[in-house]
């Protein structure tokens, strides 16, 4: 985590987002069900995110945390709730004037290829965003172009310029996608796992280059990422989901300090250790998470927790501050305290 000056403004704000899938059926399968089941992605949750910080999303995979980042950049419409962005609420916004606001929110997707257009050059990928949003600026779209390619690291840029994705590495890819998210100068990037198709040893090289844009262009990122020591480097807050709720909100390094909910214990215990003669001495939580369709009563995490009891079956805890900015959804939270 970078150490910086936050503005306490507010860019984000997130209440109540639900995001429900309803299952297809045949005809007949819906007589015999009687109601229509979904599949509950994402399901009530609230969270502020300030002009200038980096707020992650960790979870397993079906946590929810990739379809509560696309809410909030608006690639989806949601079920229930609001996004606000710097005051506005998108889902009032009509088409035209959503597509206005889109150059202040980028992208970078987590797989380069299967996002780039294997037919247009870096150069003409690039500069999309220029030709969509800034069609007057024709003439100077190439140098705009150029200079991005400068600055994430795909140097010399004419060299790259009329490159195709299938002929450079990996690493290079990661750095195209993410000069594409930066060429409108956005405020808001949404990084979906920007760094998990990348090879290990340049991963670290694309996490110092986010956190030097973010800097140079004032950016406020959504991080999305399943790896909490990843997190550890480049988030300011972070949020913790489970089958679509959120469980814990911290800073990163509170939470790593003094984690308040067992699900976050068990993900940071699953972190590993570059030390052979460190072992776990925690239990791992045993299964996998539950169906999103039809999901627990009570505490969701409960079928997998080492401390639930009778009331976690029972009752839904709430997402409450249990220490300064330090909120955590568990009955039982206080005795980590």
């Amino acid at each position: 985590m970078t150490e910086r000056s936050q503005e306490t403004a507010t860019l984000v704000e997130v209440r109540n987002l639900k995001k429900w899938y309803p299952i297809h059926k045949s005809f007949l399968d819906r007589v015999l069900a009687g109601t229509q089941k979904y599949v509950r992605a994402v399901d009530g949750i609230s969270i502020s995110i300030k002009r200038g910080e980096v707020f992650g999303l960790a979870g397993e995979s079906g946590s929810g945390k990739t379809t509560a980042g696309r809410l909030i950049v608006r690639l989806e419409d949601p079920t229930e709730g609001e996004v606000f962005f710097d005051g506005r609420d998108l889902s009032s916004l009509d088409a035209e004037a959503m597509r206005r606001e889109r150059r202040r929110m980028q992208v970078i997707f987590q797989d380069p290829m299967a996002c780039l257009n294997p037919r247009m050059t870096l150069g003409q990928a690039i500069s999309h965003g220029l030709r969509i949003h800034y069609p007057e600026q024709a003439d100077t779209h190439r140098e705009q172009t150029m200079e991005i390619m400068e600055k994430v690291g795909l140097v010399p840029a004419r060299y790259f310029y009329n490159k195709y994705p299938h002929q450079i590495s990996g690493g290079q890819r990661q750095r195209v996608v993410i000069a594409r998210a930066l060429i409108t100068r956005p405020e808001l990037v949404l990084a979906d796992e920007p760094i998990a198709m990348a090879d290990v040893s340049v991963r670290a090289q694309l996490l110092a280059l986010m956190n030097d844009l973010r800097d140079e262009f004032n950016l406020t990122y959504v991080f999305i990422t399943h790896d909490l020591a990843t997190a550890k480097y480049i988030c300011d807050r972070i949020g913790i989901l489970y089958l679509g709720k959120m469980v814990e909100t911290a800073d990163i390094r509170t939470l790593y300090e003094k984690p308040l909910h067992p699900y976050t214990q068990a993900l940071l215990a699953a972190v590993p250790v570059p030390d052979p003669h460190q072992r776990r001495t925690k239990p791992m939580p045993e299964g996998e998470i539950p169906n999103p369709i039809d999901p627990p009563a009570g505490c969701r995490f409960h079928p997998r927790c080492p401390i639930a009891q009778a009331i976690c079956s029972e009752k839904e805890p709430e997402l409450s501050e249990v220490l300064p900015e330090h909120f955590a959804a568990c009955h039982f939270a206080d005795r980590f305290v």
